[in-house]
């Protein structure tokens, strides 16, 4: 429409990431302006100062774990909203500027994530290279092609964007690794549930004690909610503070994850609630006996029956 701004979406830079790769298979994202960024903090702060609707960030992998960058700026400064999530099939190549042979190559560049991913197939062929990490894989093969490393490790794509030839091809250790994206946006209603949905939280354990996990963890398994992931992060506030970051099966909007939401609030420090969506491999969660919203509420139905004293 005349005079309506585009729709922008931040994601981590430069062109020929993976993390572009994710961004153009959202919805509208052919018809939305791309916003490049240094870092995935400079990506969510775009997002915080209205400078992008939404961005597009690594959150995980399914070789090196969560990327930590992505956890640490989702848990601190304003509150950000996770609504969508993308998984993209990891392909990488080692790519060099035209007339380089693998004889040439000293310094090997891409972002560490890639780098593990790679490390065994390196350490075959290039036993002699050292590593130089770059903020992203397109990063890296920006720096080759203006002559800051000898070779890159990075998506095929980014070959095409910088001119640059690929020595080999599919070099991961692991075929198949999957890497997660999520778009994460300022708050507001939350997605529909669909029935194959995930809930990311941020829990801040209020005081350090025997079981306080367990405390927590015991919260979602009394209520039937499965965990996909969890892990512990150091808040930076003093050695031996951690906060955890945990994914659940599950929608807000259900009973069993709303109770459970609720019960770790009562416990933690604080909690931070990063949103409920679709999930990406479209796994419904299983439901078990007595964990459904009309046992919940034929439950709490009972409750108020006995308060009333009604038989």
């Amino acid at each position: 429409m005349p005079g309506v701004p585009p729709l922008r979406y931040a994601y981590l830079g430069p062109e020929g990431t993976f993390c572009e790769a994710a961004l153009r298979t959202l919805p509208a994202a052919d018809r939305a302006e791309h916003l490049s960024c240094v870092s995935v903090a400079d990506a969510l702060d775009a997002v915080r100062r209205g400078e992008a609707a939404g961005a597009v960030v690594p959150l995980e992998n399914s070789i090196e774990g969560s990327v930590a960058e992505t956890l640490d700026e989702l848990a601190g400064g304003d509150l950000l909203q996770i609504v969508r999530e993308v998984l993209v099939h990891v392909s990488f190549a080692l790519m060099a500027r035209p007339g380089t042979g693998l004889d040439d190559i000293a310094t090997v560049t891409t972002m560490p994530h890639a780098e593990a991913q790679v490390r065994g197939w390196l350490r075959r062929e290039l036993p002699g290279a050292r590593f130089v990490a770059a903020p992203s894989t397109a990063d890296g093969a920006r720096a080759v092609a203006a002559g800051a490393a000898d070779a890159a490790v990075a998506a095929p794509l980014a070959a095409e964007r910088y001119r640059l030839d690929v020595l080999a091809a599919d070099i991961a250790d692991n075929p198949g690794a999957v890497t997660r994206f999520v778009l994460a946006a300022r708050p507001g209603a939350q997605p529909a549930p669909t029935g194959a949905d995930r809930t990311t939280v941020m829990a801040f354990i209020a005081d350090d004690h025997p079981g306080a996990l367990l405390e927590l963890l015991t919260e979602f398994a009394v209520r039937g909610v499965n965990l996909t992931r969890i892990e512990s992060r150091p808040t930076g506030v003093g050695l031996g503070r951690y906060y955890f970051s945990i994914d659940a099966e599950g929608h807000i909007s259900q009973a069993r994850v709303a109770e459970a939401l609720a019960a770790i609030r009562r416990q933690c420090a604080d909690v931070r609630f990063l949103g409920s969506y679709p999930r990406a491999d479209g796994v419904a969660a299983t439901e078990r006996a007595g964990t459904s919203d009309l046992d919940f509420t034929d439950a709490h139905a009972w409750v108020e029956r006995m308060r009333r004293g009604e038989v």
